[in-house]
């Protein structure tokens, strides 16, 4: 079978949107020695439409945000690349610049007719018309391809991960033990990985006065927020109504505090069309230790705790157990369902 082919066999065998996306990128660095890739996605930060890569090339090798980088890659302004936003605002099927030793094409990913990020292929000489067909076709069939996983993985309203992808990413997800250098599960000051659950204050009054299609603004620009205030590697699921959950990747307790309570104040000074501000209150804890229904619960007690201390605050469930302020209610081969 030839490399390509057997590439797009490959391609179309991966059951998630990362597998997907390196094997896409893989497939394309065959067609050239000298060529780079990358795929950035696209999110609103202060109104601004703005480009971080996710995955990208280096050394001939694949590198995804999730799995190996360990700081957030490179984020920029879509205004500065001003081909691609026109592609972008043209509803065009691909954007060129070609300078002097580098040609840039960039191949627009549409999922339910928006633009959530697009394919971008680097290589020193222009393109051939071969070249161009052939990029075409594997990016054809790879886009194809991510909208059936989209349909699946996705929660419709805003493009966020849905509660059924939770587990499987959090496996994913996890960090590796001790044995790889990293910390024991109560060693809150190495880079680990953190689970918080987020819920919109007083949403159900947000529904009642203003109607649901406010509502349904309301969660869309949160989801935003969402996006622009976490990193790439960051995973963000919509678990349905007012509920978000965030798995924070590889940083310590304190970088993840000050992360989940810049997002409270980013909602908070936040100014929602016609409601005007919203809270929301947040639980985190350590997600190092534990099946993900154990965290889950133990970021729901912080949760539920910070909702009847008068919401818009964050609060750390480990804390609150040393405080005597929680207690205990799941634990290893004992799980109590509500």
């Amino acid at each position: 079978m030839p490399p390509i082919l057997q590439h797009l066999v490959e391609m179309t065998g991966h059951r998630d949107h990362l597998r997907l996306e390196v094997s896409v990128l893989t497939t394309l660095l065959q067609l050239g020695r000298s060529m780079e890739v990358r795929a950035l996605e696209f999110f609103f930060s202060d109104a601004h439409v703005m480009v971080r890569p996710r995955s990208w090339s280096q050394h001939g090798q694949i590198i995804s945000s999730e799995c190996e980088a360990v700081a957030d890659p490179a984020r920029g302004a879509l205004a500065n690349m001003p081909e691609l936003a026109a592609c972008i605002r043209d509803r065009c099927a691909s954007a060129v610049r070609s300078s002097a030793g580098s040609h840039a094409l960039w191949l627009p990913v549409w999922i339910n007719d928006k633009a959530h990020g697009c394919l971008e292929i680097i290589q020193p000489t222009p393109f051939t018309r071969r070249q161009r067909d052939v990029i075409t076709g594997i990016f054809q069939v790879y886009q194809n391809y991510q909208n059936l996983l989209d349909y699946s993985e996705r929660d419709a309203l805003t493009g966020l991960l849905n509660r059924k992808t939770f587990e499987e990413q959090f496996v994913r997800s996890a960090q590796p033990g001790p044995e790889f250098g990293l910390p024991e599960p109560n060693a809150q000051d190495w880079p680990q990985q953190w689970l918080a659950v987020i819920d919109i204050d007083h949403f159900k009054q947000v529904n009642d006065v203003y109607g649901h299609l406010y509502g349904d603004e309301v969660l869309i620009l949160v989801a935003n927020l969402l996006r622009s205030s976490f990193r790439a590697h960051d995973r963000i699921f919509r678990f349905g109504g007012e509920e978000f959950v965030v798995l924070l990747r590889s940083t310590t307790l304190g970088n993840a505090a000050q992360a989940f309570e810049r997002f409270r104040a980013t909602v908070q000074e936040h100014m929602f069309p016609q409601i005007g501000g919203i809270t929301v209150s947040i639980g985190f804890t350590s997600a190092i230790d534990g099946a993900p229904v154990e965290v889950l619960g133990r970021a729901d007690q912080a949760l539920y705790y910070a909702k009847a201390r008068g919401r818009n605050q964050v609060r750390f469930y480990d804390e609150l157990l040393q405080q005597g302020e929680v207690q205990s209610q799941i634990t290893h081969g004992e799980i109590e369902l509500f």
